[in-house]
C-alpha cells in the first residue's frame, strides 16, 4: 500500500465506471458526478462493471497518479448505491486493495491450492 499523507480522504465512486477512462476521463467524473476537486490530494477509487478491476486517481501535489489493480480471482466489494460516493478510511482502502470485504474484514476468495 502507498503511504498516504495524514488527513487524506478516500472516496469510492458508487456504481460502475468505464475502465477505458484515463486521467482526464476520471478527473472529469470526479468533478461532475462526485462534485469534488480531483486536485484536492484525496484518493478517488473507481470500479469496472465486472468488479475485478479498480482504478485510483490521486493528486500528489505535482501530478496525477493513476493506479490500477485487477484481481485474478474474486471481486472487489462495492457499495450498492448506483451514484454518489462513499468515504473510506485508509485501513479500509488497504483491505479493499487486498480483496478483503472492508465492511466485514474477511477474504472474498480463499486459496484452494498452492499449485
Amino acid at each position: 500500500m502507498i503511504g498516504l499523507p495524514a488527513g487524506t480522504k478516500v472516496w469510492l465512486a458508487a456504481g460502475t465506471t468505464d475502465m477505458r477512462s484515463g486521467f482526464n476521463g476520471l478527473a472529469a467524473k470526479v468533478q461532475t458526478a462526485l462534485e469534488e476537486d480531483p486536485f484536492s490530494g484525496h484518493v478517488f477509487v473507481f470500479r469496472g462493471r465486472r468488479g475485478d478491476l479498480i482504478k485510483l486517481l490521486w493528486w500528489t501535489g505535482d501530478g496525477l497518479c493513476l493506479l490500477a489493480k485487477r484481481l485474478e480471482r474474486g471481486r472487489f466489494i462495492w457499495p450498492q448505491a448506483s451514484n454518489g460516493s462513499v468515504a473510506l478510511t485508509q485501513a479500509q482502502l488497504s483491505m479493499l486493495l487486498e480483496g478483503i470485504d472492508w465492511r466485514r474484514p474477511e477474504r472474498t476468495c480463499k486459496p484452494t491450492s498452492a499449485l
